[in-house]
């Protein structure tokens, strides 16, 4: 739109017959309030385009309504371009089916009819029942189309490998394993450890095609707990992408390695550290050619094999390695195809790679794509250039975890904060879409698209249409922002590595905010009680319990903890708690864990607390801590660092976020307003604080103190503040 078409609407605007007289008066009264010396100063502090449009929106439509409503041009584009209505498979009053079995109210899914009788989906596709099946489908109905995608750098544009190119570069790569003495079968286990890229997946069918099972590891597991899984599962050789990769492998490198094939170069360095070592290094191409030449046929997997062992990093002790077969898998992949309804994966559509394929939902999600023919392109390494990659690939689809939607919500509440205009035209716009969401229109063509929009679009590529949020809680207003502002759907799901990612989905036609839908297709869901927290199955709260076709085999060689999660009756309890909505969606309220009791025998959830605490202003990070001896609680508490400086700086108080940690009178307003938050919220005398220390540094996984899904690491918070919680705690009676 050029400044002359601007202007000319907007004297369009004003002279418009149909409008309405008393807008139109107050409409010229604002042109004339605003004068041409006002105007030009606008026009010198707004240089861009979109900010020239927003003004002209502004004195041209009475603060925007007379443009949308005076103008009969905007309302015939805007009633020959709105989309039909989404509507619901089913009566979303009633988005489960309830069972009775014995004492426990039992929820299934509604979108598979054999649920009520006990049965859960296993495949949807017939010719796809594990996941070497899988991607040869999707090669058939795509007609070898695109398959895997990558650049070699910001200024290149995407190529791309065809599904039977990535299919023969597969099976020669797995010719070459076993050529190399890997023997076929589910009792060989083949270890990577990469980023995303093309090389991942040409592992992963590579082991498939032979049976054999794969072991991702990944950075922040650290060289102890990928010594330990390697050690464990007897793992020789092991798929590295480059020289660091390979250094931390050699590192506390146990007997059983004899083998690293490496993606990229790797120093000579390296390679003589290797040999000394008693590792041999070999090209990831080197193994391909011997491959082809040797051509081993392939032996392919049952559904009932071994697929996978994926480690969890957990909180405590080694990691367990969860054992998932390929029906697993692909009764996720179908159960979430069924729950998508009309949105489901097309061969059409192209997925962005960027979450760690290292765990079960990056990975279920890429199945799912191959599964239907669709296209993967690989992000190229860095998150912070995420955008740059969605520019080029242009995506329809993408998984999405509540850290990258909130820095892009944040984003966009710091570009509008300095503008009085832009804010109110945000406001405006978040309204007029959130009213069209909750009627269960989306779009990305209104009015509000192109004047506010379009830049967040943009910087996701411009075409998603479908998106996955999962692995934490996304807050209810970022979940809305994102619906409104992407114009695409947006469903949330709930799940656990030990059910394969999916246990739960929010379905087609549920806009509504605060849950994570009704159980998927391919297991059934109770809570059970937990009478130390106070939660009862009879009030529709509880542990949430899993049992279905999705979930896992057990951890591996580790009885005693699988017998700690899996009962006798086959059902997975998960640690959560839950709460059923009336209309039969699950919302997580709690964790069970983590419970320790005071000295008068009270018992404190730390999390629930740190839920209340972290909505302080003040508050960037909680970590809350009390000991069986006392009768209190203490916390370390990681301020925010804008907040508390603005503080400072109103009230005269100089000094970095490290000094302003010492002083008293900051450290009295954040735990005021703490207390506050949970006198609100209705907390006991005991569940709050007595005392808090303040500390400069957030909680990081790079520190070791959060998971690669950022939960908080309670034992190792423990140890490291250990000279301070001694302390605080010492004072306390």
């Amino acid at each position: 739109m050029t400044m002359e078409t601007c202007l000319t609407n907007a004297k369009y605007c004003l002279k418009a017959k149909n409008s309405v007289a008393s807008k139109k008066k107050r409409c010229d009264k604002k042109v004339k309030e605003i004068g041409k010396q006002d105007e030009h100063k606008y026009k010198n502090r707004w240089r861009n385009l979109e900010d020239m449009e927003q003004y002209l929106l502004y004195i041209g439509g009475g603060a925007g309504a007379l443009a949308l409503t005076g103008v009969a041009a905007a309302s015939a584009y805007y009633l020959t371009n709105v989309p039909a209505p989404q509507r619901p498979l089913f009566p979303l009053d009633a988005q489960c089916i309830e069972e009775q079995e014995g004492p426990d109210l039992i929820r299934v899914s509604r979108f598979y009819k054999e649920a009520k009788e006990g049965k859960f989906i296993s495949y949807v596709y017939p010719d796809a029942k594990t996941l070497y099946e899988s991607f040869r489908r999707g090669s058939k109905v795509s007609n070898n189309g695109p398959c895997l995608g990558w650049r070699e750098s910001y200024s290149k544009p995407y190529q791309w490998l065809n599904y039977n190119e990535a299919l023969l570069r597969a099976k020669n790569f797995g010719s070459g394993l076993v050529t190399g003495g890997l023997a076929p079968g589910p009792n060989t286990i083949l270890g990577i450890y990469s980023q995303n890229c093309p090389e991942w997946i040409l592992t992963e069918q590579a082991a498939y095609c032979y049976s054999m099972v794969l072991v991702p590891l990944y950075d922040t597991l650290g060289p102890d707990a990928c010594a330990f899984i390697i050690k464990q599962a007897e793992i020789n050789t092991v798929v590295c992408e480059d020289d660091a990769k390979c250094n931390l492998m050699l590192e506390k490198s146990p007997r059983c390695l004899k083998k690293l094939i490496v993606i990229k170069e790797v120093r000579p360095a390296t390679k003589q550290r290797a040999k000394n070592r008693g590792v041999e290094i070999i090209k990831f191409g080197d193994v391909e050619v011997m491959g082809a030449k040797t051509n081993h046929p392939e032996v392919p997997p049952k559904p009932s094999d071994l697929a996978t062992i994926c480690y969890t990093s957990g909180t405590t002790g080694n990691p367990k390695g969860v054992m998932l077969t390929h029906e697993n898998i692909v009764a996720a992949n179908s159960a979430v195809q069924m729950q998508f309804g009309d949105h489901k994966l097309r061969s059409s559509d192209i997925m962005i790679s960027f979450l760690p394929l290292a765990h079960m939902l990056e990975r279920c999600c890429e199945n799912a794509m191959y599964c239907v023919g669709g296209a993967v392109g690989f992000f190229s390494g860095d998150v912070r250039r995420l955008s740059d990659d969605m520019k080029a690939l242009k995506p329809t689809v993408t998984p999405a975890v509540p850290r990258l939607l909130n820095r892009i919500y944040d984003k966009v509440q710091s570009d509008i904060n300095g503008s009085c205009i832009k804010k109110m035209l945000f406001n405006m716009a978040i309204g007029s879409k959130e009213k069209e969401v909750k009627r269960g229109i989306v779009r990305t063509n209104s009015f509000w698209d192109m004047l506010v929009f379009r830049k967040v679009q943009e910087g996701m590529g411009g075409k998603l249409r479908l998106m996955l949020v999962g692995s934490a809680p996304l807050s209810e207003h970022v979940l809305n922002f994102i619906r409104c502002a992407l114009g695409c759907v947006v469903v949330e799901g709930y799940g656990q590595t030990e059910c394969t990612a999916p246990i739960t989905l929010t379905i087609q036609g549920d806009h509504v905010p605060g849950h994570v839908g009704p159980p998927v297709a391919c297991c059934c869901v109770k809570l059970v009680d937990v009478p130390e927290m106070e939660y009862w199955s009879k009030n529709n709260q509880g542990e949430v319990c899993v049992k279905g076709t999705n979930v896992f085999q057990g951890y591996y060689k580790d009885a005693e903890k699988t017998e700690e999660v899996i009962d006798d009756q086959g059902w997975h309890h998960t640690g959560d708690v839950g709460m059923w909505q009336p209309n039969g969606t699950l919302k997580i309220i709690d964790r069970r864990k983590h419970i320790f009791k005071l000295s008068q025998g009270e018992y404190i959830v730390p999390e629930k607390i740190e839920n209340i605490y972290i909505r302080s202003q003040y508050v960037s990070q909680v970590f809350v801590h009390g000991e069986s001896l006392k009768s209190s609680i203490v916390a370390i508490v990681v301020p925010d660092v804008n907040v508390i400086k603005c503080w400072a700086h109103e009230n005269g108080i100089p000094g970095t976020l490290s000094v302003l940690c010492n002083n008293s009178e900051v450290k009295q307003l954040i735990m005021d307003d703490m207390i506050s938050w949970g006198k609100e919220a209705g907390l006991k005398s005991f569940e709050q604080v007595k005392d808090i220390y303040l500390h400069p540094d957030n909680f990081s996984i790079q520190n070791g103190l959060l998971t690669p899904t950022m939960k908080t690491k309670r034992p190792q918070i423990r140890a490291y503040f250990k000279p301070q919680l001694d302390d605080m705690c010492s004072r306390l009676t």
